[in-house]
């Protein structure tokens, strides 16, 4: 077989090779060019013809929630509907709420008096069961002297009228016991700051008072300016949701104090709001810092609003201690009224006395019982007739 072509045919393929290979490139460069300098041009390729697709259905959109719309941060229900009206308790009306209650205080004096002229030994027990229903070393000395005086300028007077007459004299039944609160709808608020010693029932007399002054007519806003006791807002919450009355707070424990009774002035400003009543944290009378802040307290709240009261809750059945308690308060703040709590059962009764003369300031509430509306304005005379026991 005669192969001698395929040398001479392969340097011909080989030729035309290269040949192509040269005017490939050399289009490529002229193409280059015509792009200006740095643009690189890619080679040609064959692309596929395009198929179209076949449409694709969308998923069936999801029904929603019955009762929330799904979103892609939270998820919104409807806002809850306010509480009906009947879940607030109306109060009882102030003017017969002390002669309800008065027969819990006892006739502390009663066993002691008896008709027709008195000896010694019956002035003897007189002054001991004064000094016993905590009246006091000098005002008992007052009340014997009036008692002696009536009986020797009228023998015909009994002794009960004589030591009735006695007592009214240093209760004083004109002294002013209202709340300098203006008239209710004026819409002008003033400030009520609450203070006292821990465990007296503060927060309490806070939530009964506001009820006192909704029975009267007055618009209330209640500041829980206690933020030391972690309850005391939720219960100041509770007492305020009964009457139908807003609460200013503050959601973090320990918060300043001050800063809350502030927030409370401002919202009865806003409300035009007849009062604001300010609760505070319990203070021992001994701890200086914080009868401090019971300053800052009163001052700030009087930045935005008129300060009408500054009440001082004192417990009953501490007896004379709460004097001591009292002169201490009194040094903090200017106290303008006495509020005075548990006095029902106590057989001490005779604080009212001793607390009047020691700061100068009327007893304005006293608290007979654990209802809702068992802290009543005060009444002299009715105070007086249930301790001797005269109907």
């Amino acid at each position: 077989m005669d192969v001698s072509w395929i040398p001479g045919d392969a340097d011909a393929l080989v030729v035309a090779i290269v040949a192509v290979a040269a005017v490939g490139a050399a289009v490529w460069q002229i193409a280059r060019r015509s792009r200006g300098p740095g643009a690189d041009v890619a080679p040609p390729v064959v692309e596929e013809a395009s198929v179209p697709e076949a449409p694709v259905e969308p998923p069936p959109a999801a029904e929603p929630a019955p009762e929330a719309i799904v979103s892609d941060v939270i998820v919104e229900t409807p806002a809850a509907a306010p509480p009906p009206s009947d879940l607030v308790e109306p109060p009882e009306a102030n003017a017969s709420r002390f002669a309800r209650l008065k027969g819990r205080l006892g006739a502390s004096l009663a066993g002691v008096l008896r008709r027709g002229a008195m000896s010694a030994d019956d002035f003897d027990a007189l002054e001991e069961a004064l000094l016993l229903a905590d009246v006091g070393t000098a005002a008992t000395d007052v009340i014997l002297e009036g008692v002696k005086s009536r009986l020797a300028a009228n023998a015909d007077l009994e002794p009960r009228d004589a030591l009735r007459a006695a007592l009214l004299e240093v209760v004083d039944p004109a002294a002013d016991r209202s709340l300098a609160l203006g008239t209710p709808g004026e819409g002008e608020a003033k400030s009520v700051i609450v203070v006292g010693v821990n465990g007296v029932g503060k927060t309490t007399t806070v939530g009964k008072l506001a009820r006192v002054l909704v029975a009267d007519g007055y618009s209330v806003v209640l500041g829980a300016a206690d933020t030391f006791r972690a309850a005391a807002a939720d219960q100041l919450e509770t007492w305020g949701a009964r009457v139908g009355v807003p609460v200013e707070r503050s959601e973090r424990d320990g918060a300043d104090p001050a800063s809350v009774a502030f927030t409370a002035a401002e919202r009865a400003l806003g409300d035009s709001a007849d009062a604001v009543l300010i609760d505070t944290a319990g203070r021992l009378q001994n701890k200086a810092g914080l009868m401090d802040e019971l300053g800052k307290i009163t001052r700030v709240v009087g930045k935005v609003v008129p300060r009408a009261e500054v009440l001082l809750v004192l417990d009953a059945t501490t007896g004379q201690n709460g004097l001591t308690q009292a002169r201490v308060f009194a040094e903090a703040t200017d106290i303008t009224g006495i509020v005075l709590t548990k006095l029902d059962g106590s057989a001490k009764g005779g604080i009212v006395v001793a607390v009047q003369r020691e700061l100068g300031v009327p007893v304005k509430f006293v608290g007979l019982g654990e209802g809702a509306d068992d802290l009543a304005p005060f009444d002299a005379v009715e105070f007086v007739d249930s301790l001797i026991g005269a109907s």
